[in-house]
């Protein structure tokens, strides 16, 4: 069973992904409503992949994502973005910073669902 760590300030917002992912098999799910409360997940219990907002009110997503990409033990973690800003400056500061894949609020459940079986699939030949 893989753990997916979703990572937004709207409980609504983590609901949609939840139920967007339901089709993906063999999931499971963790939840943190702000920068620092993932950090402290990922500390507790790794993931295999992290679904990661930008907007939070504590700590900025990109400033998660530095940190993750700056720790061994998570340095290969699948990271998906997913945030309201779609501009080329932010989508190219996080795919610099190192996530694994960016998308755009609204999303297309198909697309994310596509996205997180890729990204997951990467993970799985590579333990295997």
């Amino acid at each position: 069973m893989a753990t997916i760590l979703l990572v937004d300030d709207s409980p609504t917002i983590r609901r949609m992904v939840r139920a967007a992912l339901a089709s993906v098999p063999g999931v499971d799910f963790a939840e943190a409503a702000s920068g620092l409360q993932a950090l402290e997940a990922l500390a507790i219990n790794p993931v295999d992949m992290m679904v990661l907002d930008l907007n939070m009110p504590d700590m900025h997503g990109l400033d998660v994502l530095k940190f993750v990409r700056s720790h061994q033990q998570s340095r290969e973690l699948p990271v998906l973005v997913l945030t309201t800003r779609g501009d080329d400056a932010s989508r190219e500061a996080v795919l610099r910073a190192g996530a694994s894949a960016y998308m755009t609020k609204p999303f297309s459940p198909t697309a994310l669902a596509a996205a997180t079986q890729q990204l997951l699939s990467s993970v799985r030949s590579a333990d295997g």
